[in-house]
């Protein structure tokens, strides 16, 4: 038996269809093995050496694959292509024990044809991918464990910092801010309905320039003067312009542009879409059994296999006509960054057209799947045509333009109609213009002026800000979404319809991060990190360097921002004696002593107050409860709440001192040290539950009632003497009444007479 390991379970079952009896498919489920969750775990004296541990809730995953794999003849690690498949596929190896047996294998889809090749072309790990990997999760847990605990303190609710996370928010403030300080301008569109002379056909010109110049009126004033001028003054066509206008298909989609254009056309977040197209590279069960429809996923690249390319072609001349065929295929130029490791995303098999899989596929899969096949097959065909014609025209002084087009050959639009064209306040656009010369004389109709006001820049939308954190490069495919889900999780965006706003957290979070970590908060600085994991993928730097680049000036950084946020004061430390000093927190201003770490609310005021264990002079505290007592001594710790008197018994368990208390269920003793506590009720009655006495007790409104005196270990109570006895009849307590012993349950009949 040979054994193959995916990530996924679902992507195991579809690959385990393909390969029948011979081979045994598992899922990890993700990584094995990681930084543990409540330390630090990176040995920065040890050349930032990280400890790995089993995540906690793969242990019993993991005992399974080791059980497997020790059975196996050979292990096939078939983690996803990328630098986190890789380093997946490394733990994988390092916790199973599987040396001497194990080949890494790689496909970017999950297809019959794709597996079987990848299991004749076995490769071995590539180490330079687990180091760029280990790189960037070390890079991230220092900016994590360092700065988040910064951020915690010093803004109010603040959750936590990221070194790619926290750049992303910076970049959400900075627009927000652009917006809340943004003037508008006024301004106003002049257009005009003419016709030629010896023609009825009216299209419209728009205002253009004013003596060759480009202007728009800024004012009415501005306004008045034009149409005074266009009023009295003729038109007159100063040119046409008449040709075939190509439009070329936008190449398939990478994972930052399916996540754009499916935000954009489907109304979702960046977060679900990625979540949909896992589904749909993985596999999902249909009632043609667990099929995977699309390629690989998290990509930056536009290239496409020549295999794939050919099969559509060849799917487009068959159902579309041969002249549907570009001349040359086409082929779409990597952005740069790319790292072009995976073909783009497109369907497995271009025969299965969204109208097969409609029925099979719920709404949301349809709709992803129907935008990557439509895509994909749009960016293999011919450009599209149109009949183009630009006419200027001139009124005096001003001029005017006008444009129309019209369809001469559909080309790609036949399957994915997308308009690329940026509309022009300055060129009205018509769908067809009439037959025009230069220097004929046209007829003004109509003229009409529009007051208007220039506009903030628009808050960022899933769309946008995923094109954004790309084009500024400090992210890759597989981070996008997983930036914008923690942004929102942890709520430093809010959304609001369509849009992330910011919330005061962010604000408060990039200001303090900005004044004290230029480096981290830098979005160049960020981007070239970007691209120095890069170098490592590709073995032209050694991790433990870049790491320590970076780690040696952000500790520097931190040590100032820590230590900046202090203020000396006059005040000693009740524990050593050492001065204190004035720290800001999310919670206000706080007391802090440098020596042995004890914080104290500026507001506490000493007690005349002994405490009633050691002597010294207690401290008046606010508390969420009220006002409270409590001890200054570290060793001692007695609190009291405002209301208690010391009692003279003392605690039978620990000898310390005992506090009159008043409680729900009377007065009591607690002990200042332990849990001891003691009712000081009458005795009276036996408690059915733990068989304890029953004390009589008084409520707050004079009403007597019987409690346990184990309280609070035992919390029963009831408004009669309790006998110790249970019903037997209903098993309700019975209760002492008129001489009686009956049930406490009233619609219980059950009585027992007292001998």
């Amino acid at each position: 038996m040979q054994l193959i390991i995916v990530e996924s379970p679902k992507k195991a079952k579809t690959i385990e269809r393909f390969l029948g009896g011979k081979f045994k498919v598992m899922g990890s489920g993700g990584h094995v093995r990681g930084l543990p969750e409540k330390r630090f775990a990176v040995d920065v004296d040890n050349n930032f050496e990280p400890t790995y541990v089993i995540e906690p809730k793969q242990e019993k995953l993991v005992k399974e694959l080791k059980e497997a794999s020790s059975k196996a003849e050979l292990v096939y690690l078939a983690t996803d292509p990328d630098r986190e498949g890789e380093a997946i596929a490394w733990h994988l190896y390092e916790v199973l024990g599987i040396k001497g047996k194990t080949h890494r294998i790689k496909f970017n889809e999950i297809s019959e044809k794709a597996v079987k090749s990848a299991l004749t072309t076995p490769c071995k790990i590539d180490y330079n991918l687990v180091n760029s990997q280990q790189a960037r999760r070390i890079l991230d847990r220092i900016v994590g464990y360092k700065l988040s605990p910064l951020v915690r303190t010093r803004v109010k609710d603040g959750e936590s910092a990221g070194r790619v996370q926290s750049v992303a928010v910076k970049l959400a403030v900075e627009l927000e801010r652009k917006i809340q300080n943004f003037e508008p301008k006024e301004y106003w569109t002049i257009s005009v309905q003419l016709k030629p002379e010896n023609s009825s056909m009216k299209f419209k010109m728009l205002l253009s320039d004013k003596n060759g110049k480009k202007f728009r009126p800024s004012n009415k004033e501005e306004a008045d003067a034009v149409s005074a001028v266009c009023n009295s003054a003729p038109f007159i066509v100063k040119s046409v312009k008449k040709g075939v206008q190509k439009s070329h298909p936008l190449p398939p989609f990478t994972t930052s542009t399916m996540q754009q254009d499916a935000s954009h056309k489907l109304g979702l977040s960046a977060p679900q879409v990625m979540q949909l197209a896992q589904h749909l590279y993985e596999g999902m069960e249909t009632d043609r059994g667990h099929l995977a429809l699309v390629t690989y996923i998290r990509t930056d690249s536009t290239r496409i296999s020549a295999d794939a390319q050919k099969e559509c072609l060849e799917f487009v001349e068959k159902n579309y006509g041969k002249e549907y065929c570009p001349s040359k295929p086409n082929v779409y130029s990597a952005k740069k960054n790319s790292q072009d490791a995976h073909e783009a995303i497109r369907p497995i098999d271009i025969n299965i057209t969204p109208d097969k899989v409609q029925g099979i596929l719920d709404k949301n899969h349809y709709n992803l799947y129907k935008l990557i096949y439509e895509r994909y097959l749009a960016s293999q065909m011919a450009n599209a045509e149109y009949n183009a014609m630009q006419v200027s025209a001139v009124s005096g002084e001003y001029g005017f333009k006008a444009s129309g087009k019209s369809v001469k050959f559909k080309g790609y639009t036949a399957v994915y109609d997308y308009d690329t064209d940026v509309k022009s306040e300055d060129v009205a656009e018509n769908k067809i213009l009439p037959d025009l010369v230069e220097n004929e004389l046209l007829t003004l109709i109509k003229l009409t002026g529009e007051q208007k006001f220039t506009k903030p820049p628009t808050r960022y939308t899933d769309s946008s800000l995923v094109k954004a954190i790309e084009e500024n490069g400090i992210g890759r495919p597989s981070t996008y979404a997983t930036i914008i889900g923690m942004l929102t999780k942890r709520k430093y965006i809010a959304r609001k319809g369509k849009y992330l706003v910011p919330t005061q957290i962010a604000f408060d979070a990039t200001d303090l991060l900005n004044k004290y970590f230029c480096d981290v908060m830098d979005i160049g600085f960020t981007a070239k990190m970007e691209d120095r994991l890069d170098e490592i993928a590709v073995g032209n730097e050694d991790w433990h360097q870049v790491v320590s680049e970076f780690y040696n000036p952000f500790i520097k950084e931190l040590k100032i921002a820590s230590s900046d946020n202090s203020e000396p004061t006059d005040i000693p430390c009740d524990s050593c004696g050492s001065m204190m000093v004035k720290k800001k927190g999310r919670f206000g201003e706080f007391l802090y002593c440098t020596n042995c770490k004890k914080t104290k609310n500026p507001d506490d005021k000493v007690s005349e107050n002994k405490c009633p264990n050691c002597g010294a002079n207690m401290i008046l505290k606010d508390g969420r409860y009220g006002k409270y007592l409590s001890c200054p001594n570290a060793e001692c710790n007695t609190k009291m709440q405002e209301g208690d008197t010391v009692s003279t018994e003392v605690c039978s368990k620990c000898g310390a001192v005992m506090l009159n208390k008043s409680g729900k269920f009377g007065k009591y003793l607690k002990c200042t040290k332990c849990t001891n506590t003691k009712s000081l009720g009458e005795y009276v009655g036996v408690c059915p539950v733990c068989h304890k006495p029953a004390q009589k007790m008084v409520s707050k409104k004079g009403k007597v009632y019987y409690g346990c005196s184990g309280y609070p270990q035992c919390n029963f109570i009831s408004w009669d003497i309790p006998t110790g006895e249970l019903c037997k009849t209903c098993g309700k307590h019975m209760i002492e009444k008129d001489g009686k012993s009956v049930c406490s349950d009233k619609n219980c009949n059950y009585e027992v007479k007292k001998k």
